[in-house]
C-alpha cells in the first residue's frame, strides 16, 4: 500500500479545524483545501502566535480519508475526514516523531505547507507514522455551519 497523498501545513492558531473535525470552518488555508489530498497533518508553526497558543512545533491534528464539501462564499471546500484526531497543545513533538519532515518544515525560508509527490523513503515512513495517530479515531461530524465563519483579521 502506498502513502496517502498528504497535505502537511503549519498552523498559527487553534480553532480550525474545530473539535468536530471540520477543516475550513473558519476558512483557514483557503483554496489550498481544494488541492488533491487524502490526508492532512496540521503542525504548529514556530511564530509568536503559535507559541502563545502552545501549539508550536507539535502535531496538532491528523485527518485521514478526506471528503470535500463545497461552501458558498468560502475560498475552498469544508473538509471532513473518515478518521480525525485533534491534539492541539497536547500533540507530540513533530521533531521527535518526524525529523526529516520537520527539517523541511522548519528550516530557514521553509514553506507554509507541503504536498509532497517526491518524498524520500524516510519522509514516506514518517508520514505513515504520523497518520497512524488517527487510526481508529472517529470520523468528523458534518453539521450546519454558523452564519459568520471567517479567518481572524491577521489571517491564518
Amino acid at each position: 500500500m502506498g502513502t496517502m497523498r498528504t497535505l502537511i501545513y503549519k498552523r498559527t492558531h487553534k480553532g480550525d479545524p474545530d473539535t468536530k473535525g471540520r477543516f475550513g470552518i473558519h476558512d483557514c488555508m483557503g483554496g489550498i483545501r481544494e488541492y488533491a489530498f487524502d490526508a492532512v497533518i496540521g503542525v504548529g508553526g514556530a511564530g509568536k502566535e503559535a507559541v502563545a497558543s502552545g501549539i508550536d512545533r507539535r502535531i496538532n491534528w491528523v485527518g485521514t480519508g478526506a471528503q470535500k464539501h463545497p461552501l458558498k462564499d468560502f475560498r475552498g471546500p469544508l473538509v471532513t475526514f473518515d478518521h480525525f484526531k485533534l491534539f492541539e497543545e497536547y500533540g507530540l513533538d513533530f521533531w521527535a516523531v518526524a525529523p526529516a519532515l520537520s527539517e523541511r518544515m522548519y528550516r530557514r525560508h521553509a514553506p507554509r505547507y507541503l504536498l509532497i509527490d517526491d518524498a524520500s523513503k524516510t519522509e514516506r515512513a514518517e508520514i505513515k507514522r504520523v497518520l497512524k495517530l488517527a487510526k481508529g479515531a472517529p470520523p468528523s461530524t458534518r453539521t450546519r455551519l454558523p452564519r459568520t465563519v471567517q479567518c481572524p483579521p491577521k489571517g491564518c
